[in-house]
């Protein structure tokens, strides 16, 4: 049996998945429904096979499997586009959020079967669930999508397939199967969304900021993949492999990733970004501030370093000192949102592809910088950093950049969405940096009454539901372009269920709960 904990977490998704189709009911919201119910079945298998150690692959150890979680984000993310691009009359980018939820479909059951196909013995009416759940999802993408379409479709699952047995494999205990879902699912798409822009170059199609994080993205992790592959045949700390490492960097960086950049935008690349981040006095001085905060993120590392003892070598920063980062983090991107939210994107695709950079050297052990960053990162670990890579630092990052990049601008031709819609590029700030923050100082200091089952607090929850609250005020006090439109009873209730998810799920919160913020405020 499922324990409390697992079952309450998927009774708060079920509310969430129920909610956003009570709002945006169509065809897909019976596929969305029935995979719900067979992924909250299969959860079951994947938990039991996680328990005996039967999973083909190692997951990360202290989670569940995250199965129903992980498997309605994408799905609910392309309905809600599609929705809030029909309504703006945007039909390109309308069948653009019906092959996202199709692929989110497709990918989750794929990962079920899975799940299924490797139980003993075979689970009879689980397959039987599993049967009309595909049944249902591929009539419905049969009379809902084109050739092409389906074939893109397909093309993102294969890629999913490959890809996951690839980094799976090279990276054990590093994932969940819920995280590895969303993470490898979502490389996946941009992966594919890269080639297919790639071979059809329409010389004045496309923002070019689009086609910088979706080479940026792509660049980085074949990047890894290549050094991952080299390093099993020779030993990645030696002087020589760190200078083939940073050889190969640059040549890869200014021989592949800079002319493929070139092909999508029709300019030089470097100097479309010299120009783009420094093209108004704003932008300065926002550049500037960012670094003030980067060398003050960098500065309490250090500190925090120095404080360790020859006789404490295994001690851990505590919670309230790893939130240091989150305020930091909001302090950085409020001030984005606000003034130039282009700049923002930019910036954090930048910032993502430095701390995986950064992620690489420490984790080959490159020189001069590698065994060093091992020493000051350690201090910083916890319980969901069990495999070869540190991961929450860059988790946090895209929790926070998440809700920016996948903000369908395209579908809000003023700049913003009506209604609740209007805080989505706010999500990560609202759900991370206030209200997962708030949780956790709060709860860890105040907090008497826990939850069933779990180490979080009503204390906590509750406070960061508040919080979260007077923020969205704030925002509505210094953001002009915010109008709610007297939205605020579903504001309050999005808030209420994405925060009681973070009390119960073993997840990262820092990657899922911006995503369902998100989710419910585009409904």
């Amino acid at each position: 049996m499922l324990n409390k904990p697992v079952l309450v977490e998927s009774l708060i998704v079920f509310i969430i998945v129920l909610s956003v189709h009570a709002v945006v009911w169509d065809r897909y919201s019976w596929c969305a429904v029935a995979l719900a119910v067979q992924a909250f079945y299969v959860q079951f298998k994947w938990d039991r096979l996680l328990q005996l150690g039967g999973a083909v692959f190692q997951f990360r150890t202290g989670a569940n499997s995250g199965l129903l979680p992980a498997s309605m984000v994408i799905p609910l993310l392309g309905i809600a586009m599609k929705e809030r691009c029909r309504s703006a009359g945007i039909v390109y980018f309308e069948r653009f959020g019906i092959v996202i939820a199709s692929t989110g479909m497709l990918v989750a059951l794929f990962l079920s079967v899975i799940a299924v196909g490797i139980t003993k013995p075979v689970p009879t009416n689980t397959c039987i669930l599993t049967g009309i759940t595909g049944s249902v999802i591929i009539y419905t993408m049969k009379h809902s999508l084109t050739v092409s379409e389906v074939i893109e479709v397909l093309e993102v699952l294969l890629i999913f397939v490959y890809l996951s047995m690839i980094l799976l494999y090279l990276l054990p205990r590093c994932f969940s199967p819920g995280e590895a879902l969303l993470v490898l699912g979502g490389i996946s798409f941009v992966l594919n969304q890269l080639i297919k822009r790639s071979l059809n170059v329409i010389e004045g199609r496309g923002d070019p900021i689009d086609f910088f994080l979706l080479v940026v993205v792509v660049g980085v992790v074949l990047l890894g993949l290549f050094f991952t592959v080299l390093f099993i045949f020779m030993d990645s700390g030696t002087w020589i492999s760190s200078m083939f490492f940073h050889m190969m960097t640059a040549v890869l960086g200014l021989g592949v990733i800079m002319p493929w950049l070139y092909r999508l935008i029709q300019r030089n690349p470097l100097f479309w970004l010299l120009q783009f981040l420094f093209q108004t006095q704003t932008r300065v001085y926002l550049l500037v501030y960012w670094i003030f905060l980067a060398a003050a993120a960098c500065g309490v590392v250090f500190y925090q370093n120095t404080k360790r003892s020859s006789e404490s070598k295994k001690h851990q920063a505590s919670t309230i000192t790893r939130k240091y980062f989150h305020f930091i983090v909001v302090a950085t991107y409020v001030p984005g949102l606000i003034y130039d939210r282009q700049l923002l994107y930019v910036s954090a695709v930048l910032c993502l592809a430095a701390f995986i950079i950064l992620e690489y050297i420490r984790y080959f052990r490159i020189k001069p910088f590698g065994q060093t960053l091992r020493h000051l990162l350690s201090l910083f670990l916890d319980e969901r950093d069990s495999g070869p890579l540190i991961l929450t630092h860059i988790y946090l990052l895209l929790g926070m950049s998440l809700p920016v990049w996948l903000f369908p601008r395209s579908c809000a031709p003023k700049g913003t969405l009506p209604g609740a819609g209007a805080l989505v590029p706010y999500a990560g700030v609202l759900a991370v940096g206030v209200g997962d923050t708030v949780a956790s100082v709060f709860g860890s200091t105040m907090g008497e009454i826990k939850w069933p089952g779990t180490k979080k607090t009503f204390e906590g929850t509750m406070t960061a539901i508040f919080a979260q609250i007077i923020a969205v005020a704030l925002i509505l006090i210094f953001d002009s372009s915010v109008d709610l439109n007297s939205s605020y009873a579903w504001i309050l209730a999005s808030v209420t269920l994405v925060s009681l998810l973070e009390a119960y799920t073993t997840q990262i919160d820092n990657l899922l709960m911006p995503l369902y913020l998100q989710i419910m405020f585009m409904a």
